[in-house]
Formats: structure tokens, C-alpha cells, sequence
């Protein structure tokens, strides 16, 4: 991959022609985390910063990381992090005005984001004259998509406001699925590049620094976020201004982010058998946990009806237990009272749960 990005002479030290910029973007388990991490092993000598936008209380993939204050934190291989949330702008100031260098600008979304709030940040604030916006990648899970987008104004926006459509998780379809996947997803985005991958691996030639995010189609909108950002620039003294897009996407789709945190152990018959009997509202889920039947940590991703536990030590941290579920129209206290029925229930029994390493 060329990486034709030289140093200005600015005081911010940045790329003549704007830091590039890719939204990775996509519903509720299709991917997003398991193609950054794709990203980032493969991106040879290109400096990268990620900025991940969480969708909960509890920000559990950070904490799988180096941390190195409370919002930003080191990747393993040398890559920055930063946790976001309203503060879009400033996260990205936070990237520029670093000293060391940095290449390329990567934006996870969360699972229910409309990523054009995130797109005219970059568009239409202060941001145009320091970035370039390159492409907006939104991953599809080939096993689960539904032409109606999950009945999710979200999931149907993050698909038309994608320049390239990652259709993920081939391997769990049939050909002939896949076919009709590419025709029901090009009734929804016609011109957007489709490509077919298996756990977010596609060479990075084909989704970074491509240049195909089409500005002119988004004008108007531009133009809108221009007089937003005039109207507010008195009210800043300080040079980043605080641009607050209300999108009442999720209050349409009833989307709701519950965290449960305890410093008591679970019973794994008893989180077994929640698992078992979650309502299908629930679209995602994600965790640490501590059983009291092991000593090991325990990494928890749940994306529709596959689980998965992975296996790690807990190193110098204390035991405990953080977990977020997203889904619609959750009850919030009878999964509350679950969980809670799943702790330190004084069974000794270990029970066979399969665990990947």
C-alpha cells in the first residue's frame, strides 16, 4: 500500500492533504471489531489511531488493551485508542495534535449508529481542513442480514451511506444465499462496492486510502452542518467546537444498552442456562466474566444466537464481572434479576461449557 502522506509545516504537524479518514461501521455482530482487528495486524509501516464510539455504560473491549489514561490507550502494536462519546471533535483534535506521527484515522461505530452525524463532522465542521474522509465501510453479516435491515432505521442507514459493503461471514451461507444477498443489498445502495470476506479479512488495498467516499452527494447536508457550526463559534472560547447531532434513529428503533457489573462470581450452570433462554430482542452481547467455578478470566461475545467464550488470566486485575447487553425493548429488570440469580450460587458442580482459546 503507497502512503504518499507528507508532514506541513503547521504547528499541528499534519498531512498536506488532510489526515484520511475510514468509518467502519455496520449492525449489531457483523464484524466491525473483528475487521479493525484485521486492520491493525496488517497495517505494516502505516501509523494508525482508532477512535471507538461504545454503545453501554461499561467499555469492555478497551479493557482488553494497554491503558494509558482514562480515555485514550495504547494497542498492542503501537497503535492509539480512544474511547468517545459526545466529544467526537476533541477525540480527533486528541489524534492530531499528538507528537508522534500519526497516518490514518479509523472510526468504529457503535452497532445501532447512523454514521452520517459521524460523516459530516468530518464533512462540514473545522475538521474538513485537517482530514479527508475516504470511505465509509459498513459490515453486513451474511448469516443474519434481513432485507429490512432488522426493521432498524440504523441498519438501513448505515448500508446507504456506505461506500463500501463488506459482506461478512461467507462461510456460514450457501452460494446461492450469498447471490441473493448482493441483489437485495444493491436495491438498497446501488454503487456501492460489495465484497465477500470471512472474519473481516479483505486486503487492505481495497478499503484504505481508496478515496471513494463520494462528498458531493452529501451538499446539503454539508451546507446545514456549516451554519450549525457558524451559529455556535461565539459560544466556544475554546477552538474545538462541540457539534451535537440529535438523531432520534434509536428512540425509533428501541434500542436500549443495559450494563450489569458485580464483584461476585457466577454460577456457570446458572449464566448457562440465561444464556439459554435470552429473548430474541437481544442482538448483542458482550463481557469479563468471573465463574466461580474457575480461576481464568473469561472474554464473552454473544452476536445473535452464537456465543463464544475465550480463555485469559487475569493478570494483576481483580476478579469481577461487566457485562453490556443491546437489544430492543429490553426489560431491564427481569434480565436485571437474572443475572443477579446467576451469581455465587454455591454449586460446586463444574459444568461443560465449550471454551475457545
Amino acid at each position: 500500500m503507497s502512503n504518499s502522506l507528507t508532514a506541513s509545516d503547521t504547528s499541528l504537524n499534519l498531512p498536506k492533504q488532510g489526515m484520511p479518514v475510514t468509518i467502519i461501521t455496520g449492525f449489531l455482530g457483523s464484524g466491525k471489531t473483528t475487521l479493525l482487528n484485521h486492520i491493525l495486524s496488517n497495517q505494516q509501516d502505516l501509523k494508525v489511531a482508532v477512535l471507538v464510539n461504545e454503545f453501554g455504560d461499561i467499555n469492555i473491549d478497551s479493557q482488553l488493551l494497554m491503558s494509558i489514561d482514562e480515555n485514550m490507550v495504547e494497542l498492542s502494536n503501537g497503535c492509539i485508542c480512544c474511547t468517545i462519546n459526545d466529544g467526537l471533535v476533541d477525540a480527533v483534535y486528541r489524534v492530531l495534535e499528538r507528537g508522534d506521527r500519526i497516518d490514518y484515522l479509523i472510526i468504529e461505530t457503535t452497532g445501532v449508529a447512523d454514521p452520517l452525524p459521524i460523516m459530516l463532522t468530518f464533512l462540514g465542521s473545522e475538521l474538513r481542513d485537517f482530514t479527508r474522509l475516504d470511505s465509509v465501510l459498513t459490515t453486513i453479516d451474511a448469516e443474519t442480514f434481513t432485507p429490512d435491515c432488522f426493521d432498524s432505521e440504523a441498519a438501513s442507514k448505515q448500508i446507504i451511506y456506505s461506500d463500501i459493503i463488506l459482506l461478512n461471514k461467507t462461510d456460514l451461507v450457501a452460494e446461492v444465499q450469498l447471490s441473493t444477498l448482493e441483489q437485495q443489498l444493491r436495491q438498497i445502495k446501488d454503487g456501492a462496492r460489495i465484497i465477500q470476506c470471512q472474519f473481516g479479512e479483505v486486503p487492505l488495498p481495497l478499503i484504505l486510502d481508496i478515496n471513494s467516499n463520494q462528498t458531493q452527494n452529501y451538499q446539503r447536508e454539508i451546507e446545514e452542518e456549516k451554519t450549525h457550526e457558524h451559529h455556535h463559534e461565539h459560544e466556544h472560547e475554546h477552538p474545538h467546537e462541540h457539534h451535537h447531532h440529535h438523531s432520534s434513529h434509536l428512540d425509533n428503533d428501541g434500542f436500549v444498552s443495559i450494563s450489569f457489573e458485580s464483584d461476585r462470581p457466577l454460577s456457570l450452570e446458572r449464566f448457562q442456562n440465561l444464556l439459554d433462554h435470552l429473548p430474541n430482542s437481544i442482538f448483542r452481547a458482550k463481557g469479563i466474566l468471573w465463574f466461580q467455578e474457575s480461576q481464568q478470566k473469561h472474554i464473552f461475545q454473544l452476536s445473535g444466537k452464537r456465543c463464544v467464550l475465550n480463555v485469559d488470566d487475569w493478570k494483576n486485575t481483580q476478579p469481577k464481572n461487566q457485562m453490556v447487553f443491546i437489544g430492543r425493548y429490553l426489560d431491564e429488570t427481569q434480565l436485571r434479576n437474572r443475572l443477579e440469580n446467576c451469581l455465587n450460587a454455591g454449586l460446586n458442580t463444574m459444568i461443560s461449557v465449550e471454551l475457545k482459546n
